[in-house]
């Protein structure tokens, strides 16, 4: 016979089989009624035992009903372990979880907070599908629950705030309420709780001008006081937004521009956003101290800021802000002798003296005593060059100093400088032409010879100018100007309008939108589309060209402001069944956050009753046809690429700005650009940019008129729509003015549809 297994002792931690389960079912029935003195430790041991053997792998579910009934009590640390026991046990038992449903919907009104979340989140964590009904109840009381939204960590209050900035109102009264139950959170420690509570009340009054103009008011001091304190890193950051702020309502912060005065201790990227904000909020009240206080720092030894806050002056000054003390500030830089101060200020002058004409005898009479051999920076010698040709009469030694720069013509490295030359020194010759007619002979000869395309090309326009004579050549060259009243902003309105919109994320701290540092994947709610079903007979040369383009990260340049290397930096893709052109990368990529919708020439051909948009009949079946056909018929198949789009709506003025309300089925269609797309698509209005979060987008539509040349019969259209206030404001641009009434129709009748 085999021998006996050796005996082996029960382990204290395993249950030997069913009869020690048993015990432990009977152990807590007995204790599931009891009050005795002492049973709540006792049910701390059992539970202890419970939901070891459970860890371990042990299947102890018969004891479901037991745990059930001993949770009872107002023992946090027993409820947790039930709660833990509970949610092990309802996935694989659902049959057994709707015994939890009652004891847990009780702990949900539970008078301790911390009792009541942990009931609801295990509750929530049932994941059984029958169950789903009996969440709706606690939830809702949970969201009402007034304890909490103030006991949360840091992290958890950012997210809880976040999905609030989200969140649409029903009516003001709804917006006031959730404004003054966060209103303590502007005073947090946290800066990241401060930022989210700022951009949820930014959010919920976007609609409301004169409360949202009150909420800038209400966040100046907790912004102003995280400056001051912590970290510079994290003084930088909150600086960012506060910057943001300032350079939407300027106004609002005139009176605090002593807060933006550089520290000695503040690093140089700290410094730099308070030069621009000083620059913002400077106005006629402050600009004296501000342009004191910013003439320090022009002997900064950090040679950065120094350069900056001479920009700063000059910026002040182009703002019509007590431009006489400016002016002389300036000229006191010329002074200094230090080549990079000269070399600013050189930049700046030149700006003044094209706004601010009648400056030029006291700015010439400085600017003549440069020596131009302390000038080097490209810049600042085409600055020079242009004084020297503009005010050739005023300047004794202009011709001189001329013929110096034509000499070391072929040691100048820069075209731009080269191409300054050159007209300066015609400029010249159309005033002083004895002294100047032998310099601008060998100009022309070094422009004709040079390398570079643009200064040939320039020398021999001017050589051909002037053989056609001498006043030919001065009224192309050198024609009267008038003074600038404008100066192009570096960042145009569209790219503050979208990292406004992605308020406190690092948009607002890199000063660009996310699309511009972001991967494609990683894009969020501004992604491009990619979805080439619709355009599936795009050749596979031209997917090669799409996929070669590359994206300029620091093209900041869009619709509007866009420079002339976009209208001939976007390849054009052609579909082989169609007129269509389809955008490039790169062009797109410029655009920004816009999305790409599908091509015009995947939508079917148009039908009889859309193209009948003006409701008349287009029947050919009689002679009375041609007198009833409409004013404008729409092209079915457009061809307009972005870059086409771009320069004809820079060169076209607004025809008519006309504002449309939205039904409310529109505004809850509307959670994305692509709806209003297919929708516009229908009524031959097609969309070549769009982009946006809820509740604001902006979209740019263009249609053209039936049979019209090329490049002509055009109608263009900027749509901003506000969800929450249910409006939409378009601008139109058309080169076909007396068919505009009937577009905006069109356009107005396709919006006012949607969602019907």
């Amino acid at each position: 016979m085999p021998p006996p297994p050796p005996h082996r002792p029960t382990s204290t931690s395993t249950p030997s089989g069913k009869g020690e389960l048993a015990e432990l079912k009977t152990q807590l029935r007995q204790l599931a009624g009891s009050r005795a003195p002492g049973v709540e430790d006792l049910k701390r041991e059992l539970y202890k035992k419970v939901i070891s053997y459970m860890t371990i792998g042990i299947d102890v579910s018969p004891l479901f009903s037991e745990m059930v009934m001993c949770s009872a009590t107002s023992d946090v640390v027993l409820k947790k372990m039930c709660y833990l026991y509970v949610g092990n046990y309802a996935r694989v038992h659902p049959d057994l979880a709707l015994l939890t449903i009652n004891f847990l919907q009780k702990d949900c009104q539970d008078e301790y907070p911390m009792i009541r979340g942990l009931a609801l989140r295990s509750l929530c964590s049932l994941r059984v599908q029958n169950l789903v009904e009996y969440l709706v109840g606690p939830l809702r009381s949970g969201l009402k629950d007034t304890h909490g939204i103030k006991d949360f960590s840091e992290w958890a209050q950012c997210l809880v705030l976040e999905m609030v900035a989200k969140y649409v109102p029903e009516d003001p009264n709804e917006t006031f309420d959730i404004m003054n139950l966060l209103e303590d959170r502007l005073q947090h420690a946290n800066s990241a709780v401060v930022l989210a509570t700022i951009k949820v009340f930014l959010n919920l009054t976007m609609s409301m001008a004169d409360v949202h103009q009150q909420v800038y008011e209400r966040i100046k001091a907790p912004l102003m006081t995280l400056v001051s304190s912590g970290s510079p890193e994290q003084s930088y950051a909150v600086l960012c937004h506060l910057h943001l702020l300032v350079m939407r309502a300027p106004v609002l912060f005139s009176s605090d521009y002593k807060h933006f005065y550089c520290r000695y201790s503040d690093p140089s990227y700290i410094k730099k956003l308070k030069l621009e904000m000083l620059t913002a909020v400077a106005n006629e009240n402050n600009t004296y101290e501000i342009v004191t206080e910013l003439s320090e720092y022009a002997a900064n030894v950090d040679v950065a800021i120094a350069r900056e806050s001479i920009r700063a002056v000059g910026k002040i000054a182009l703002q019509q802000y007590d431009v006489n003390a400016i002016v002389d500030r300036l000229l006191q830089f010329l002074e200094m002798e230090k080549d990079y101060v000269t070399a600013e200020t050189l930049v700046l002058v030149k700006d003044l003296l094209r706004k601010y004409p009648q400056w030029s005898q006291d700015c010439i009479a400085v600017v003549g005593n440069v020596s131009s051999k302390h000038v080097q920076e490209p810049k600042a010698k085409a600055a020079l060059l242009w004084m020297l040709g503009e005010y050739a009469l005023e300047m004794p030694d202009a011709p001189y100093v001329l013929e110096g720069f034509v000499e070391s013509w072929a040691e100048e490295e820069s075209p731009e400088v080269r191409l300054e030359l050159l007209t300066a020194v015609a400029k010249c010759f159309f005033r002083r032409a004895p002294e100047t007619q032998k310099i601008l002979g060998a100009a022309l000869a070094a422009a004709l010879s040079d390398a570079h395309q643009d200064v040939h090309d320039r020398g021999l326009l001017y050589y051909r100018l002037l053989q056609h004579g001498v006043e030919t050549a001065e009224r192309v060259i050198n024609p009267p100007k008038q003074a600038v009243s404008v100066f192009a902003d570096t960042q145009s309105s569209e790219i503050k309008d979208r990292i406004f919109d992605e308020f406190n994320t690092l948009a607002v701290v890199y000063q660009q939108p996310s699309y511009m540092f972001l991967d494609k994947e990683h894009r969020g709610a501004f992604e491009f589309s990619d979805d080439t079903s619709t355009n599936a007979s795009v050749t596979e040369s031209s997917e090669t060209m799409l996929a070669s383009q590359s994206v300029d990260a620091n093209d900041n340049d869009l619709l509007l402001s866009a420079s002339e290397k976009e209208d001939t930096r976007g390849n054009l893709v052609s579909n082989g069944s169609s007129s269509y052109v389809a955008p490039s990368n790169s062009l797109i990529d410029g655009l920004g956050s816009f999305t790409v919708p599908p091509a015009a020439s995947s939508l079917p051909t148009a039908s009889f009753a859309i193209d009948d948009l003006l409701g008349l009949s287009l029947s050919t079946n009689s002679p009375e046809s041609t007198l009833a056909q409409p004013s404008l018929v729409l092209n079915a198949k457009p061809a307009l690429n972005p870059g086409a789009f771009q320069q004809k709506w820079r060169q076209l003025p607004v025809a008519s700005t006309e504002d449309y309300g939205l039904s409310s089925q529109a505004a809850a269609n509307l959670t994305g650009p692509q709806p209003l797309l297919k929708h516009m698509q229908t009524h031959l209005i097609h969309c070549i940019a769009s982009g946006g979060q809820a509740p604001n987008f902006k979209f740019f539509f263009f249609a053209q008129k039936s049979n019209a040349s090329t490049g002509l019969g055009y109608f263009l259209v900027e749509c901003i729509i506000n969800v929450t206030a249910r409006k939409c404001t378009v601008n139109y641009k058309t080169d076909e003015s007396d068919l505009l009434e009937s577009f905006a129709a069109v356009f107005k009748s396709a919006i006012l549809n949607f969602g019907v």
